[in-house]
């Protein structure tokens, strides 16, 4: 099973043709992009909100656009072909939950092995509304010592970026405060599946 610390993000480089084919995207679909990702080499991407099927694709043309070379993880089942050999190239990372291994460990580790290296974490876990968001992107982010960037994609607007970045104090509950005040005037496609943003209890953390 090919897990974080494996996986390797697909070279763009340069590729302008990348780029555009993210921006013709977004524009055949009506959004626009807006802010830019930060000047540094490793930081995981906050993606939120998370209410439906489009919120994959509008972000995945916004790191296009911008020609970031982004890893995601998503659950093993969805890797199986024929659509995983896809979803694999687009930066996908099947994660295999009854592994001994920590998730976050193992992304913290891939973090420090790296020179450069940038995680989309969608912190809801599911379309349909949370009760708490998992809180894996803030311990990844913690661990490997590195920025947590407020990615958004607002359907009232049709906007999708970046926000403000924030690096972990350890205090997850007064960097909660910061990040649900970012987050909440950006308009879901389904608001009502948008829950409150607050993470349980420190056991049984999750990605």
């Amino acid at each position: 099973m090919r897990n974080v610390d494996s996986a390797k993000q697909h070279i763009r480089g340069d590729n302008t043709f990348i780029s555009w084919f993210g921006g013709f995207l977004l524009k055949i679909m009506g959004w626009r992009v807006e802010g830019s990702p930060p000047d540094v080499d490793k930081y995981v991407i906050i993606v939120a909100p998370h209410t439906s099927r489009w919120d994959f694709p509008i972000v995945l043309s916004m790191t296009f656009v911008f020609k970031i070379q982004c890893l995601w993880m998503g659950k093993a089942s969805i890797f199986r072909p024929p659509f995983g050999v896809i979803f694999t190239w687009l930066g996908g990372v099947p994660i295999d939950r009854s592994s001994r291994h920590s998730v976050v460990d193992q992304a913290v580790q891939a973090f420090q092995d790296r020179e450069k290296m940038v995680m989309g974490i969608e912190p809801e876990g599911t379309r349909k509304r949370a009760e708490y968001w998992k809180t894996g992107f803030y311990y990844i982010a913690l661990g490997a010592n590195i920025p947590m960037v407020f990615g958004f994609a607002d359907f009232e607007r049709k906007v999708v970026g970046f926000g403000p970045s924030l690096m972990p104090t350890g205090d997850i509950h007064a960097d909660m405060e910061i990040i649900r005040d970012f987050y909440k005037d950006i308009k879901a496609k389904f608001p009502h599946e948008f829950g409150e943003i607050r993470v349980k209890p420190a056991k049984n953390r999750g990605v």
